[in-house]
């Protein structure tokens, strides 16, 4: 078998599958073939099928956003492939409840891809925002996370209006522009950032 049909098969790259190959074959994997030829795993082997215990059972949707909540509900179909029957029905019926019902969604329908966007390339975001009194305001944040609660999804960011650490709702969020600059946050903010969360 190729190894472009073995990432076709696992929806992974090639590289992960030249990389993972020759992992097995190091352990004494009896896998034949080359990277660019193929691959034959020798006949009379099977590879150990994972073993998960019932406490690493559990799939949730978590209500964030549509495309995270089907990320879970896929991986989570993956795994019922593979697991032993005894462990199938108690993966796909785990008494784990999750609220439907999530955060409002922002107007900005694209805004969590574009927050996570700006977080990776460490871009700053101009945002027209509204308080809970109406009361409007033209920010320019350097945001660094997104915190997700069943209430309200916030962009935690550094604000150059307020000189400090500020959460904005992104349900509020009226505009959003990510012009080309960058930021660098000290790493002290994002330390007493942090340990202000685990007072929470």
């Amino acid at each position: 078998m190729t190894a472009a049909a073995i990432a076709d098969e696992l929806e992974v790259t090639v590289r992960t599958v030249y990389r993972d190959v020759a992992t097995l074959q190091a352990r004494r994997i009896p896998i034949e073939g080359a990277a660019g030829v193929g691959y034959v795993l020798r006949r009379g082997y099977e590879l150990p099928r994972p073993r998960p215990s019932r406490s690493g059972c559990a799939c949730s949707p978590a209500p964030v956003t549509p495309a995270c909540r089907r990320q879970p509900k896929a991986s989570c179909h993956k795994v019922t492939l593979v697991v032993p029957d005894p462990l199938r029905d108690y993966l796909t019926n785990a008494p784990v409840y999750v609220s439907k019902s999530g955060a409002p969604v922002p107007a900005q329908r694209d805004l969590p891809s574009t927050i996570r966007h700006a977080i990776r390339a460490a871009r700053k975001m101009r945002i027209a925002y509204q308080d809970g009194d109406g009361r409007s305001t033209e920010r320019v944040i350097q945001p660094f996370a997104v915190a997700y609660y069943v209430g309200a999804t916030l962009i935690c960011a550094w604000c150059e209006l307020r000189n400090d650490v500020r959460h904005f709702r992104t349900d509020r969020v009226v505009s959003v522009d990510v012009p080309d600059q960058s930021f660098s946050i000290p790493e002290t903010v994002i330390a007493r950032w942090l340990a202000e969360r685990q007072d929470d």
